[in-house]
């Protein structure tokens, strides 16, 4: 691989790192500052609200400006918000406040970040080189966001929150540096890719371009409604089973142990990225695709069935290896089937939907838990997983023509009629 993708690549991997202790640690800081359960499952869907309320207009800006620019000024901005979380802490005032201010802008950040870091990829790396380089980057996701950041910041909780949050923005910093060198290192290309300068006033069209390529193309459009469904599940997942690990939850863990118990779903992750080229040369992409919604399933029962704690660590394994396959495939059907000039917007016009729908599974799951309770809420998580195993199950021989017909076609050859 070459510089500049080095550069995209090691910011990728430190903001990675970051947002596995951020994310792992805001609910942790919330339910140490007295928050009820409600308010720990609203301390994740305000992390994820941002993809529906801006992700339209992220992709835009990602098309129009220079992504490396953006992920320079979103880290910065991540540590910004991190150190001020950190005073809250160390003077013990409006700590649960600030948690949930620091989750939105964390959330915010996120929907330039990773529509950014998606844009960039197809314009470092040829495109034979496409599903290894979203492989290397999947790999860091899960390495650091999944198996080196949560139990980190169990650790690093269990010492003092202060120190868990200046961990990340520290992180953030650093992710913010390395954007600088990415800047630096394609200033000295021979041929930068040419970007047009904003106009304000066509805004709202711009936006829309991405949002209508998206919807005429019948096999992203099926794939982000599919991807939404299991974010429901994963949403009110995320925002609830904390009260069912940690003390004095069912599986009575402290920090630590919760922070190791997610790495399963990264270990999961790391397994995927390495094989899924071989897996994919032995299996159809939709076959993979289909596993990865019974992982999805994987998720959800085990905790509905109140399992041992060996059941729910094998049970995240599979669904953190099926998320990452998912990932990497959907990214390369994407990057192969959308013109350069679009793909910002289009990967973001499918990210408002399919991670629009996190917040509405952790405001469901803030809703439910405290309605229903917890077991009954995961039944109905496994129940919703459960249909969309079914609905796959249904559309696998059509879904399995178009992404045949997706590597094929070019960019601007590749739309499907509607309907």
């Amino acid at each position: 691989m070459n510089v500049r993708f080095r550069w995209l690549w090691t910011s990728a991997g430190l903001a990675n790192l970051g947002d596995g202790i951020t994310i792992t640690a805001l609910p942790l800081i919330a339910l140490a500052a007295g928050a009820q359960p409600g308010e720990v499952a609203m301390v994740t869907a305000s992390a994820t609200i941002a993809w529906p309320l801006l992700g339209l207009h992220a992709g835009w800006v990602v098309d129009r400006l220079s992504p490396h620019l953006l992920l320079a000024m979103v880290n910065g901005a991540r540590a910004a918000s991190l150190v001020a979380l950190t005073v809250a802490i160390s003077l013990d005032n409006s700590v649960f406040a600030m948690t949930l201010a620091t989750a939105f802008i964390f959330g915010a950040a996120e929907t330039l970040v990773d529509t950014a870091l998606i844009a960039g990829i197809p314009r470092t790396v040829d495109r034979r080189d496409l599903t290894a380089a979203n492989a290397r980057i999947e790999a860091t996701i899960n390495v650091n966001n999944q198996l080196a950041g949560p139990p980190l910041a169990g650790l690093l909780i269990g010492t003092t929150g202060i120190l868990a949050s200046s961990s990340g923005g520290g992180l953030y910093a650093f992710a913010a540096l390395a954007a600088i060198g990415l800047m630096c290192a394609t200033q000295r290309s021979a041929a930068p890719h040419p970007r047009a300068s904003v106009d304000l006033h066509h805004t709202p069209v711009k936006v829309l371009e991405g949002i209508r390529y998206l919807w005429n193309h019948r096999l992203q459009r099926e794939l982000t409604l599919l991807t939404a469904g299991m974010s429901i599940v994963w949403g009110a997942w995320s925002a609830t089973f904390v009260l069912h690990a940690v003390s004095p939850g069912p599986l009575d863990l402290d920090t630590a142990a919760y922070g190791l118990l997610l790495t399963g779903m990264a270990a999961g992750g790391i397994l995927a990225s390495i094989f899924t080229e071989r897996l994919q040369a032995r299996l159809s992409s939709t076959s993979l695709l289909f596993i990865d919604t019974v992982g999805t399933l994987g998720l959800a029962l085990p905790a509905a069935l109140n399992a041992p704690l060996p059941v729910i660590a094998i049970g995240i394994i599979v669904a953190g290896a099926g998320s990452t396959v998912w990932r990497i495939i959907v990214a390369v059907i994407r990057q192969q089937s959308t013109p350069l000039h679009l793909i910002g917007r289009v990967y973001s016009a499918s990210r408002v939907i399919s991670w629009g729908a996190l917040p509405l599974g952790a405001s469901l799951g803030a809703l439910g838990v405290q309605t229903l309770g917890l077991t009954p809420l995961f039944w109905a998580e496994s129940l919703v997983a459960l249909g969309i195993c079914a609905w796959f199950a249904m559309r696998m021989p059509a879904i399995r023509t178009r992404i045949v017909r997706a590597a094929d076609e070019t960019p601007s050859t590749s739309i499907q009629p509607s309907g």
